[in-house]
């Protein structure tokens, strides 16, 4: 007993010590650390002549299809971090990979020269948002849209905002990451802090940047300026509760516990703002049973106007009936069971299990099965692993499990009841509620983590054209298939009368809005009226009769090889290569194909305890297209609207011929006869050790707003 003793005070001892160093070390680190400061930008505007050239360029678009007149259609990012957010910082300090810290004046000339958007803003976390960053932060959008030439016909319209972002292990206390999009830059119109998701530093954060160094090999300097920042961050104090948002003290740390909280903060503070949902379908922040009717009673249409339905993070758009494992009274999951849609990782172990047993049909076989499915059905919470599962196996082995399958560029680990259909589809809240249904626009985004506002006008560079290099963290310490499920960024794209910061914001505000997955789709979506005039996507109206819709699609342009003389004329050839990756927005003459559009349309629900499946008709018309790219022009009717269905919306997708796509394919599943997926092989190196695109063939497109339809 007395060595059992000694030994255990040896240990103690030994991790008291090894604490005692990290703590120095972490300590040297933080001392000897530089947060970056915000840079400058380019002082210089895109040329005048590519915003004419792409006017004159929609012009011939528009009478291609016929469409007369009408507003100019801008594409912009309204998802963007940098370095100020405490995860890309994380990812910028990964070696394998490595990047510069990369501040706002990067995302800035980004937006402006590479991926030549006409409008972005800045959504780094409120939750690691220093005062002293959020000061750099208003500096470095401010200059930036100083360098926009003419306020009335500028060349970009940067926008300041940040993420609000929460999470919850459980579904009911879950709400989920929020942008929060300003339309104006001077003071008194702005919050004087980001408005976080709760008091005190990021604890996530914090654990991931302290245990860095010891899960995988990193940069030293950029950890160095990592602890810098984590104490920064640990430094701030939280502001008092019960004070008026203007009379806090200017440094401190402000929160919202709800999304009511914060919609309530932004009315005190009265300023003009967005706030926009998003990664809701993701599961590495939303829980597997979270669902949109469980917010739906804190939902107000004056702040939520739009939702993110696409990013580099997936997609959001489709509702699936399939389940996850639930957690018994007695401690033991049970495990949903397959269907065309999705294969559950408990059921898949069951097979893996059975396979490597040497007598199939004996008892301690039947003991390992039922192991292996209880372990596996514990990983589906988030990022886990299933290879603990089932010994001696890969994840190779896994193959597509726990992912949605046959859909478009899915999220990871996709959360059904957090999907855009979904939400159109719930008509009453979980307490009855029923005058604040999701009436929201689409938009897509980037979600990127490297100051690369609009990544997806070229299919390139997974690891830094989207989020795909992950964290420094070994192998197996979280599910290695999410690399499968980062892709290139989307779009959002309005319909405006000008370019200039008001007319883009109030045509968010109005929903003429539409999403894309990256590619320049031009996209018109009307509800015809009887007098011959047009009722735009995003718009609710009223109706007598049989509602009619039309709706024109023209493909983005085929990209040619390098940058523009103009980006030339602005940008060094080093700060070309390290900011653009050699390789700009840069369209030929040449159009790609629009193959289908197809419409969707969803009816709200009568009471709450009525199924959403049933009134979700995906796709409910479907229409082929030329194939000659010179664009596709469809109208349709619903002849069922009536006093019986007196409510519906309905949305169209505007689908391309199919070309190469980072992880266009996810798992990459070897499937046999029937489809089932054999094997997988997750995106990683390729065969000369750099890291590999991914490359498959996809149908990029876009999402219209709905147009939302009552009888009257």
């Amino acid at each position: 007993m007395k060595r059992i003793l000694l030994a255990l005070v040896a240990v103690v001892g030994l991790v008291v010590l090894a604490a005692a160093g990290y703590v120095a070390v972490f300590a040297f680190n933080a001392s000897r650390g530089v947060f970056p400061p915000e840079g400058e930008s380019i002082v210089a505007q895109r040329s005048g002549e590519s915003a004419r050239e792409s006017e004159q360029r929609q012009q011939k678009a528009r009478a291609a299809v016929g469409r007369r007149g009408g507003d100019q259609i801008l594409f912009g990012d309204l998802h963007v971090h940098t370095v100020y957010s405490a995860d890309a910082h994380l990812q910028a300090i990964k070696i394998r990979e490595r990047e510069s810290l990369s501040p706002p004046a990067d995302a800035c000339d980004f937006a402006r020269f590479c991926s030549q958007l006409d409008f972005w803003s800045i959504n780094d976390h409120a939750e690691s948002l220093t005062p002293d960053l959020w000061r750099r932060t208003v500096r470095a959008i401010r200059d930036c849209d100083r360098a926009a030439g003419d306020p009335v016909a500028p060349d970009m319209v940067s926008f300041l905002g940040w993420e609000w972002s929460h999470a919850a292990r459980t579904a009911t206390e879950h709400y989920g990451h929020k942008n929060v999009v300003l339309r104006d830059l001077e003071d008194g119109s702005i919050p004087t802090r980001p408005i976080a998701s709760s008091p005190g530093p990021p604890v996530a954060f914090l654990t991931m940047g302290a245990l860095a160094p010891l899960l995988g090999t990193v940069d030293l300097e950029g950890l160095a300026s990592f602890h810098r920042y984590t104490l920064d961050m640990i430094a701030v104090d939280d502001c008092p509760p019960g004070v008026s948002v203007r009379d806090l003290p200017v440094d401190c740390r402000e929160a919202a516990a709800t999304p009511k909280e914060l919609f309530d903060k932004l009315a005190e503070w009265d300023v003009a703002a967005l706030v926009i949902p998003h990664g809701l379908a993701w599961g590495t922040t939303n829980p597997a049973h979270a669902d949109l009717s469980m917010q739906l009673e804190m939902h107000d249409p004056r702040w939520q106007r739009l939702l993110e339905v696409y990013s580099g993070h997936g997609n959001s758009e489709v509702y699936r009936d399939f389940g996850w494992p639930a957690l018994g009274k007695d401690g033991r999951w049970s495990c949903p069971p397959t269907t065309a849609d999705f294969e559950p990782c408990c059921q898949r172990a069951v097979k893996l299990a059975r396979k490597r047993c040497e007598h199939p049909d004996s008892e301690e076989c039947a003991v390992r099965i039922i192991e292996a499915q209880q372990i596996a059905s514990d990983t589906w919470g988030g990022m886990r692993s299933p290879v603990s599962a089932v010994k001696g196996t890969t994840l190779e082995d896994w193959g597509d499990c726990n992912q949605l399958q046959g859909a478009f560029l899915p999220a990871f680990n996709y959360r059904p009841g957090q999907s855009a259909q979904r939400s159109f589809a719930l008509g009453t809240s979980a307490t009855g509620v029923t005058d604040s249904r999701y009436r929201w626009g689409l938009i897509g985004a980037s979600d990127i983590h490297r100051s690369r506002p609009g990544t997806g006008y070229r299919e390139f560079a997974r690891q830094r054209m989207s989020d795909g290099a992950g964290y420094p963290f070994p192998d197996g310490f979280v599910d290695g298939r999410n690399s499968s499920y980062y892709y290139t960024g989307g779009l959002a794209a309005v319909h405006t009368s000008s370019r200039d910061r008001h007319a883009i914001f109030e045509a968010l505000q109005k929903r003429h809005v539409y999403a894309t997955s990256g590619d320049r789709i031009l996209l018109w979506f009307d509800l015809l009226r009887p007098d011959g005039s047009r009722v735009p996507m995003g718009s609710e109206v009223l109706v007598d009769e049989a509602p009619r819709f039309e709706v024109r699609a023209v493909g983005a342009w085929e990209q040619k090889p390098g940058c523009p003389e103009m980006v030339h004329a602005a940008m060094t050839p080093q700060r070309i290569a390290d900011l653009c990756l050699g390789s700009c927005y840069h369209p030929s003459d040449v159009r790609k194909p629009i193959t289908a559009i197809e419409v969707v349309r969803i009816r709200p629900q009568r009471t709450a305890e009525e199924s959403t499946d049933s009134l979700i008709d995906d796709p409910w018309r479907r229409f082929v297209c030329p194939a000659d790219g010179s664009g596709c022009v469809v109208e349709f009717e619903d002849p069922d609207v009536g006093p019986a269905r007196p409510e519906g919306s309905y949305y169209v997708r505007a689908i391309q011929a199919p070309s190469p796509a980072v992880n266009g394919a996810q798992a990459r599943c070897e499937r046999d006869s029937d489809g089932e997926c054999k094997r997988g092989r997750p995106c990683g190196d390729g065969a000369d050790g750099q890291p590999d695109d991914c490359l498959a063939p996809v149908g990029e497109r876009a999402w219209s707003s709905p147009i939302f339809v009552d009888f009257r």
